[in-house]
């Protein structure tokens, strides 16, 4: 990949910038700005180059806008917004160029010719601008026109960010030893992949939050009401000496919350995080650990249980292990902890680092090549 560094000279260049503000909002505010400050960086950059910036973002959440981060970003930046850009080019765009202020596009996907890359959609886009960069690492895993479809039309280039993460999580794949891959969340279906890649890899691979219950059933274990994977993976193929699964868990049903042993689960039994006890023992493996990976939370960490996603943190950023570390809810603890300085390296991307740990590239990085 080329980096921005590489494109000569930027004054007056018109650059397209894709980024990832896909961040959380309450109340119409931001409440978790990690993306945006990662990228702020690179946005100085292009301004004091003399770069023109229209930068392009998706987003999910609350109410299906970007205004309110756009909100945000006035307070930082010289920046208008725009609401409708397809499929005409509104003359708005050319007046906040000239006026020199950062052009900030409405949520991509409020078109869905954005999910279906459509070429005519793309090929508007890349009329907007000179030279394209992608810094939107955390959704390079996605086919859409904004990340696959722009940079066929136009010079493309990575940003700071964006060869950081393809960087830094390449180191996964030669680790200094002993390595130890410890993986949360659910979604078991997606994450198979990734297990298999690094059961060859890791010397040691902790599994927790739902997807260990997985391995419980597979024990022959109770899950109770706890969440299983819909499908029928056979995990008993890495039952291995690698593999280390929680000795305790914490339940909650009719009668409270409680810790009890995987092999004690009852009916009505609700696994919603990991007991102390395991948490004691994945604490001194860190300890012991040249190199660590950590994806996803250890408890239902939405519905407030987050003791040993926290404990985790905690961990990591006490021992001297080379540390990489991302996933919504793994960035989250680690904000509420403010320990963003204590681990080697922090990503941004949550699916996209996933799908980059399993397969070595993204359909975002191919583009680029």
């Amino acid at each position: 990949m080329k980096s921005i560094k590489d494109a000569g000279s930027l004054r007056g260049v018109k650059v397209f910038l894709r980024v990832d503000f896909n961040v959380p909002i309450s109340g119409g505010k931001v409440t978790d700005d990690f993306r945006i400050k990662k990228t702020l960086p690179l946005i100085h950059y292009l301004r004091e180059e003399g770069a023109q910036i229209i930068i392009g973002s998706h987003f999910e959440g609350e109410g299906g806008s970007l205004r309110p981060v756009f909100e945000y970003l006035k307070t930082v930046l010289p920046v208008s917004f725009l609401a409708d850009f397809y499929p005409s080019t509104p003359i708005l765009l050319s007046k906040i160029v000239q006026k020199g202020d950062i052009v900030f596009l409405e949520n991509l996907r409020k078109y869905p010719q954005e999910k279906t890359n459509d070429e005519s959609f793309a090929r508007h886009l890349a009329s907007f601008a000179d030279i394209y960069v992608n810094e939107a690492f955390s959704a390079a895993h996605r086919k859409h026109a904004s990340i696959i479809g722009i940079p066929k039309f136009l010079p493309h280039y990575a940003g700071f960010v964006f060869e950081d993460e393809v960087h830094e999580l390449s180191k996964a794949f030669q680790p200094t030893r002993p390595f130890l891959f410890v993986l949360g969340g659910a979604k078991f279906d997606t994450k198979i992949p990734l297990v298999e890649k690094f059961f060859r890899l890791a010397d040691k691979i902790f599994i927790g939050g739902a997807l260990a219950n997985d391995f419980f059933k597979a024990k022959g274990f109770t899950t109770g009401r706890s969440l299983l994977s819909p499908s029928n993976t056979d995990v008993t193929l890495f039952m291995t000496e690698k593999l280390i699964l929680p000795i305790d868990v914490i339940v909650k049903n009719e009668k409270g919350i409680m810790v009890k042993s995987p092999e004690a689960i009852e009916n009505d039994d609700y696994i919603v995080d990991v007991g102390p006890l395991s948490m004691d023992e994945l604490c001194a493996g860190i300890h012991r650990s040249s190199f660590v990976l950590w994806n996803g939370p250890l408890g239902n960490f939405e519905i407030g249980f987050k003791d040993a996603t926290l404990k985790i943190a905690e961990c990591i950023a006490s021992s001297n292990a080379v540390s990489i570390v991302g996933g919504g809810d793994t960035i989250a603890s680690i904000a509420e902890l403010n320990l963003f300085d204590k681990f080697s390296f922090i990503s941004t991307g949550g699916g996209a680092m996933l799908d980059f740990l399993a397969n070595e590239t993204l359909p975002g990085i191919e583009v680029l090549r």
